[in-house]
């Protein structure tokens, strides 16, 4: 009787790892192709775990892609950039907190308050000049603040939140 006992809870806990790792991929769409950005931390929606957001660069692009043509501190000129949203982004993945960090391929980290989202349009760029970036151009993801728009964003405390080859997004 015991063994059958436990038979049965064993199945009833798969049973449930199932439905729980189910729930979580309904959220969002799993990426297809390789995943680009991961946003981890205080979630709502999610598509690997309770608490983790992959996507894959095509993801990306149905949020919507913005352009922002300005300056940085890297580049000449006025390159266009282009990118979804950094707050589309997380009201996709319905991230709340009051900070994210970022966090680039080479684990280089920057703390960006979430009120930066919402006061500027701060993308998540994927192109620059109309072509993908490179790890070598400072791809495939950077963070870009639209510092021509508002002279606030035009000093070296600005210039850290310019974080590029992004991989990741912590929400705190």
């Amino acid at each position: 009787m015991q063994g059958l006992l436990n038979r049965w809870l064993g199945v009833g806990v798969v049973a449930i790892s199932l439905a729980v790792s189910t729930a979580y991929a309904e959220d969002l769409p799993a990426p297809k192709g390789p995943v680009v950005l991961t946003i981890t931390g205080n979630l709502t929606k999610s598509n690997k775990d309770a608490h983790t957001a992959q996507f894959d660069m095509e993801m990306l692009k149905k949020i919507g892609m913005k352009k922002v043509q300005t300056s940085t501190t890297w580049t000449k000129g006025k390159p266009t950039f282009e990118g979804p949203l950094a707050r589309d982004i997380l009201k996709l993945v319905g991230a709340t907190g009051a900070k994210v960090n970022a966090i680039a391929i080479n684990d280089y980290k920057v703390e960006i308050p979430t009120a930066d989202f919402t006061k500027y349009d701060v993308i998540i760029a994927a192109t620059m000049d109309g072509k993908a970036m490179s790890r070598r151009d400072k791809g495939p993801l950077w963070v870009i603040y639209p510092r021509d728009q508002h002279p606030e964003l035009v000093s070296p405390e600005a210039d850290s939140k310019f974080l590029w080859q992004l991989k990741a997004l912590d929400v705190k």
